[in-house]
């Protein structure tokens, strides 16, 4: 069905479709998702509510990878993540705190190219 690039990229994309949609069910906005700073690289999701801007790093895994969402975000990947997020609210001009999520999705189950996941969503992780 998938080749194995294309089904990275599927599962990616419905993991983070997952977690806009979980956001958006507590009570977030979903300002931006896939944006791009040409130095620092790509917020995943950017979402605000009445307390803070969120900026999301979603990581989609399968349910017995060797490497867990929250293990995959490492030094170089948190640096990267604050430095965009700096470059985001510099152009955006929010008096909102900022705040940096992880969310970590394990794909439990997959059936014609249908997923369903569990979520584990880290509020201030790094």
């Amino acid at each position: 069905m998938y080749s194995g690039n294309e089904r990275s990229a599927a599962v990616g994309k419905a993991g983070e479709d997952f977690v806009a949609q979980y956001l958006r069910s507590q009570g977030y906005i979903i300002i931006k998702r896939n944006w791009r700073d040409s130095r620092y690289g790509e917020l995943d999701i950017v979402a605000e509510n009445h307390e803070c801007i969120a900026f999301v790093e979603v990581k989609t895994r399968q349910k017995n990878s060797l490497v867990s969402g929250l293990e995959a975000v490492d030094i170089g990947k948190q640096q990267r993540t604050k430095n965009a997020a700096h470059s985001f609210i510099r152009r955006l001009r929010t008096n909102l705190p900022p705040r940096i999520d992880v969310a970590e999705v394990t794909v439990v189950e997959e059936m014609d190219g249908q997923f369903q996941f569990e979520l584990n969503y880290i509020k201030n992780a790094f």
